[in-house]
């Protein structure tokens, strides 16, 4: 039990997850009180003691099943475990009458209520039953059977299981099974108008939620035959993926992005509170030289405790202007819906937008229901295209200072995202030099590993002596330390 934990902890440090020491004592001594014949409440008391944020939920919930997986039992062998016992009761219960098991090809021993003994047609067929009426006992039973049927797993081969799960998956057909799911819960007229659309969407939308089960289903018994075969740390090695706040913006693929907006609506939430909070507990404000020598004269004339004047910090500026070239698009949708997000800490919030010219976009980003939203009306928009369509870098920048520059003040805060790479054009520098005497402060956050800079036609060492600070940010944490650094 004890090494069972200290691979979980190794394993959600490796990841990035933070797990201190004292919480590694809470959570061997929560053991003592806790019924460890119930799996599901050791898992709930160890995920409360270690989880401090619920985007690191799904992460230790697949480690907690990996070192304290369930040994698989045999298809049909109800023997090994009462759930299987269960299972088998579910399957004759939906054979007999008019239930899914009747009639779907199944072998001779079908009536003896075995699962092992049904053919693939009559376990999906009892699949659909298990779905629909949520019995998660019979779901995970047929799970593993489709596991050892399909799944051609092979004995030491270190792999992560994702080919097991989609030979798996393959054999159910996951679309056709949403479409039997869906079908089934039908039970209204067609024709009914917009009420009949809205159930079908509900229904579909149920269909698909309980697939997903399924799917997370196989993927346990996967995990499961692989722990038994090749153990919990060599498993673990194969699993380990970065957490969606250390995703790199230019390397994530579509599920990653899919998981890093998820975290985006959070993380500006946290940023937003901790903002306002370090604004009001702003360092105090200049002596009030007054009030001072009038409370020395119950000293002596001494100023022992000088009195400073109540701060009253305006909120700041902020110009954002980001390259949308398809390079480091990813990263400018991101960094854009946070910056967004954050307007309420800003006395105001303006956006652009640049390839090799700049438009705003503040208006598409205040209309649009989300940063998908936005970022196709700007691309249908063409915006931030000048010429080609190409990176330049110099361009961009003369064409806000022209257009946009008077409007820069003391107040504003400029922030620019992007590679600054210029396609060997002519970077323009001066121009940002003029935006920075202008403004209150220059920011730029290149989302490019540090080493890649000033390679090839990257410029950043062109831009550098005009801003406050150039700062990788290749990921959201990267991100959020800067906004949070921002005021």
């Amino acid at each position: 039990m004890l090494t069972a934990i200290d691979g979980i902890i190794a394993e959600l440090r490796k990841i990035g997850v933070p797990v201190s020491i004292a919480e590694r004592i809470d959570a061997v001594a929560s053991l003592p009180h806790l019924p460890l014949a119930d799996r599901d409440l050791v898992k709930s008391a160890l995920r409360a003691v270690l989880v401090k944020n619920h985007d690191h939920e799904l992460a230790f919930d697949t480690l907690f099943d990996l070192y304290f997986a369930p040994t698989p039992a045999a298809p049909g062998d109800a023997g090994q475990a009462g759930e299987a016992d269960e299972a088998d009761a579910a399957a004759s219960a939906g054979a007999n009458g008019n239930g899914p098991g009747s009639g779907s090809g199944t072998g001779s021993g079908s009536g003896s209520g075995s699962l092992g003994a049904l053919a693939d047609a009559g376990l999906i067929d009892l699949l659909v039953l298990a779905l629909g009426e949520g019995n998660d006992v019979l779901m995970r039973a047929i799970a593993g059977i489709f596991v050892d049927r399909h799944a051609g797993l092979e004995p030491g081969r270190p792999v992560a299981g994702t080919y097991y799960v989609f030979r798996t998956l393959r054999a159910v057909d996951p679309d056709r099974l949403i479409a039997r799911l869906a079908g089934s819960g039908a039970g209204s007229e067609p024709g009914s108008g917009s009420d009949d659309a809205l159930a079908r969407r509900l229904r579909l939308e149920s269909s698909q939620a309980q697939v997903t089960r399924f799917r997370q289903a196989v993927e346990a018994q996967v995990r499961q035959r692989l722990v038994a075969d090749r153990g919990a740390d060599a498993v673990a090695r194969t699993l380990r993926r970065p957490l969606p706040e250390d995703v790199d913006f230019l390397t994530s693929s579509q599920d990653q992005i899919i998981a890093m907006r998820a975290v985006v609506d959070a993380l500006a939430r946290k940023l937003g509170g901790r903002l306002a909070e370090k604004r009001r507990h702003r360092q105090r404000g200049t002596l009030d030289f007054r009030r001072t020598v009038r409370a020395s004269l119950g000293t002596g004339g001494v100023p022992i405790d000088p009195v400073f004047r109540k701060p009253n910090p305006s909120k700041p500026e902020l110009f954002v202007l980001a390259d949308i070239s398809g390079s480091v698009s990813t990263f400018a949708a991101f960094t854009l819906q946070l910056t967004f997000a954050l307007r309420a800490q800003f006395s105001r919030v303006r956006s652009f937008v640049f390839v090799d010219g700049v438009d705003e976009v503040t208006d598409v980003l205040q209309r649009a229901p989300d940063i998908i939203e936005a970022t196709r009306q700007i691309n249908a928009a063409g915006s931030g295209v000048w010429l080609d369509g190409r990176s330049d870098y110099g361009h961009a920048l003369e064409s806000f200072w022209q257009q946009w520059g008077d409007q820069v003040r003391r107040r504003t805060t400029v922030i620019v995202l992007g590679d600054a790479r210029t396609n060997y054009h002519n970077p323009a520098a001066g121009t940002l030099k003029a935006v920075r005497q202008r403004a209150g402060h220059v920011f730029w956050l290149n989302p490019e590993p540090r080493a890649a800079w000033n390679s090839g036609d990257s410029v950043i060492d062109s831009y550098q002596p005009f801003c406050d600070a150039v700062r990788e940010c290749r990921n959201l944490r990267q991100l959020r330390a800067f906004v949070s650094d921002l005021e």
